[in-house]
């Protein structure tokens, strides 16, 4: 199976080579993070897609804001991840690492050490504490939210809380996977 997909770009192929695999395929790593007190995290397990595009630098940014806006994951954006925890009460969040390497925090600071490199897709639930504690100078991620939906940035201060719970409480499931879009992903892994 040629698992490289091409895109047009005004009327020039781009070779995104975001891999067309299905559910069983590719399997995420999973990740499931309690309530530390500070970061509320989450019932829903986050999901790293390890080695899931091959495409980097700008062309790899390109496709992966086509890719998830194709499974209706929009409202993108380019840059890194914030070097303190913080996490998203009003939205789901996908990061997908087209350049560079980075060490992130996940889950709050009693969550877990995770190295993260060019090809990686990381899906965040609302609540998911997350923090970069160090990366290579050409690090870069494109982020992007079911829907399209905004994002708020809450960093586990006081007073956040219960409000942010209510947010989180009411967020949507997506109704796809922002790598694997109806074919698996988080529909398999985030239940009601």
């Amino acid at each position: 199976m040629n698992r490289t997909e091409f895109l047009s770009l005004g009327g020039f192929p781009l070779l995104l080579a975001l891999t067309a695999m299905t559910q069983h395929d590719i399997e995420p790593e999973t990740f499931l993070f309690k309530d530390d007190g500070k970061i509320p995290n989450s019932k829903y397990p986050l999901l790293l897609y390890r080695k899931a595009f091959q495409a980097t630098g700008s062309a790899g940014a390109l496709g992966l804001e086509e890719h998830f806006a194709a499974n209706n994951w929009t409202n993108s954006w380019r840059n890194g991840v914030f070097t303190y925890h913080h996490y998203h009460s009003t939205t789901h969040e996908v990061l997908g690492v087209y350049s560079g390497s980075a060490l992130l925090q996940l889950g709050g600071e009693k969550g877990e050490k995770v190295r993260v490199q060019a090809g990686d897709i990381v899906v965040i639930p609302a609540g998911v504490g997350h923090k970069k504690l160090e990366s290579s100078a050409d690090f870069g991620v494109v982020g992007a939210y079911p829907d399209g939906r905004n994002y708020d940035t809450l960093r586990g201060e006081p007073g956040e809380r219960p409000q942010a719970d209510k947010n989180i409480a009411a967020v949507p499931l997506p109704a796809t996977d922002p790598f694997l879009g109806k074919r698996g992903g988080l529909g398999d892994f985030w239940k009601e």
